[in-house]
């Protein structure tokens, strides 16, 4: 599919992976309503990183994905709607769970409501792998039971449901990728590679919580490339799609890694602050991606490392912008 000239709406554009995502549509040639948070100063959030030009091309529109009438005049006139607005930091779902349901639940459906009555081509719904819980078995495959193992995981899956009832119910032609741990330049401290780079260029140790769960991540160009590929791909309506690398890394050895592309010394100390309720900790998170191949034709192509040292150079470079003391 030719991405030149369509008319396309990220929500959560502001965000990680959205600022990606519009960096790469216009680079193709899309015009692209970039739909962020409102807030008073007027932040653009990461797209502030993209350059001058691109970010000058995108359209952007300042609200709340909870407010219907505004998403709904939003996505009107748009051929593809990529639906990334989330709350998505797990700690935070424990002290404020409504605030999670309201946006990743209510808001998905303002989403889908308005894409229902507007006639959009299609809407790629953004879900996570901290969906599927612990895992029963690994590689996890999209018929890995669901689990809600957090205030944030819950809503998720809630906002997963919504959109397979709106395929169902209504025929809307919404695809939902399901991401594994993305990483790359422009995270947030939020995340936990951030943390480690930043904290073994400011602080005397890296505070972790704990270090044996193990992640599946992916390098969020590999990310933005599965979005594009299930925007383009029509077997992908009515499905759930996992994007991942199939490879597991405790956040122990991960942090090891780190440490060791930036040749540094430093200890990693336990921070009991930082561990998530037991029952609540998801320990295994690995994906098979057999589907996204098959499907939609989608495989990673950054290797870890790689990715490692693309996030090391930016977060290097922009250490003022990290709080080493950012709980994870």
């Amino acid at each position: 599919m030719s991405w030149s000239g369509k008319r396309v709406l990220v929500t959560g554009a502001s965000g990680f992976v959205g600022s990606h995502l519009c960096d790469a549509l216009v680079g193709l040639g899309a015009n692209v309503t970039a739909m962020t948070h409102y807030n008073s100063r007027g932040d653009l959030g990461n797209l502030q990183y993209l350059p001058a030009d691109r970010r000058g091309a995108l359209t952007i529109a300042a609200g709340n994905i909870e407010d219907s009438d505004f998403v709904a005049r939003q996505v009107h006139g748009h051929e593809i709607v990529f639906h990334l607005a989330a709350l998505i930091g797990i700690p935070y779902s424990y002290v404020a769970p409504l605030s999670y349901v309201r946006t990743n639940v209510e808001g998905t459906l303002n989403v889908l409501e308005a894409a229902r009555w507007s006639g959009v081509a299609r809407v790629v719904h953004t879900s996570t792998s901290e969906a599927y819980g612990t895992a029963h078995y690994t590689p996890i495959d999209e018929a890995h039971p669901l689990q809600g193992q957090s205030p944030y995981s819950a809503s998720k899956i809630a906002a997963d449901k919504i959109a397979e009832s709106y395929w169902r119910a209504f025929g809307v032609p919404v695809a939902t990728l399901r991401p594994f741990n993305t990483f790359g330049p422009w995270q947030s401290a939020r995340a936990v590679i951030p943390t480690i780079i930043s904290q073994a260029v400011h602080s005397d140790a890296v505070r972790l919580g704990s270090l044996e769960p193990v992640r599946d991540l992916t390098y969020v160009a590999d990310t933005v490339n599965a979005f594009l590929k299930v925007a383009e791909a029509d077997g992908a309506v009515g499905e759930v799609v996992n994007a991942g690398s199939g490879r597991g890394i405790s956040v122990g050895e991960l942090a090891a890694l780190i440490l060791r592309l930036m040749q540094s010394t430093k200890p990693v100390v336990p921070d009991t602050s930082r561990v998530r309720p037991a029952t609540s900790e998801v320990f295994v998170l690995v994906a098979d991606a057999r589907k996204a191949a098959a499907l939609i034709g989608w495989t990673p192509r950054w290797s870890l490392e790689r990715g490692l040292e693309q996030t090391i150079a930016f977060v290097t470079e922009h250490a003022h912008l990290y709080d080493t003391s950012y709980a994870i």
